[in-house]
């Protein structure tokens, strides 16, 4: 050959090509994965632009879908972008309808069945507003006790509303909650109003009193 009559040794560069070209062939396979786990992640219409999904563990908005990636923006503002291909878990958050979970606390010399009875009646009240009524698809759903925490019963419920407005729901039902407990005189348990509530001890007499 003329390189080897040239004395130019060709094994680095028939090396390097095969470097390269595994390399290619790596990146090919890895585009190749990308653009059929896209196709499917469209043909079944796992997650649409708009809608509030968490991929891997980080949710936000789904502002574009392409062959080879899809992009989130979280509510920080921040765009994260996935390959296809790496795309683990996926979880719609706004499919077809959304719920907004609540769990408060309540005391416990207070009667669960008189705040889910006082609940209901503020949910009735937000499907009754002319702004909030046409947001929820169902009443609102008191499951009742959780658990019990160190200060108060955990009582949980949840309201469903149509997609991506669970959180503008959800804002204005904690609000209602908290004025109607005020207006009942029910206080949501913490350390501080639990000690500002405990009757004081009666010490010693001192002199002078009778």
């Amino acid at each position: 050959m003329i390189l080897r009559e040239l004395r130019v040794d060709i094994a680095p560069v028939l090396a390097g090509a095969g470097i390269v070209g595994l390399a290619v062939g790596f990146g090919a396979q890895t585009l190749v994965r990308d653009i059929i786990s896209g196709f499917f992640l469209i043909l079944e219409d796992q997650v649409r632009v708009g809608d509030v999904a968490a991929i891997n563990g980080t949710g936000g908005l789904v502002e574009a879908i392409h062959l080879r990636t899809i992009v989130l923006r979280d509510e920080e503002g921040t765009v994260h972008v996935f390959p296809n291909g790496a795309i683990n878990t996926l979880a719609n958050r706004s499919k077809e309808y959304s719920y907004y979970v609540i769990t408060l606390g309540i005391p416990y010399d207070e009667d669960p069945a008189r705040v889910a009875g006082l609940l209901r009646e503020v949910g009735a009240g937000m499907q009754a507003d002319d702004h909030f009524g046409p947001l929820i698809l169902e009443p609102l759903d008191v499951m009742g006790v959780e658990s019990f925490a160190d200060w108060s019963v955990q009582i949980k419920l949840r309201i469903k509303t149509v997609p991506l407005k669970q959180w503008e729901v959800g804002r204005e039902l904690r609000q209602r909650i908290l004025k109607a407990f005020d207006r009942h005189g029910i206080y949501i348990p913490m350390p501080n109003n639990l000690m500002a509530k405990r009757p004081q001890a009666s010490g010693p007499a001192t002199p002078g009193q009778s």
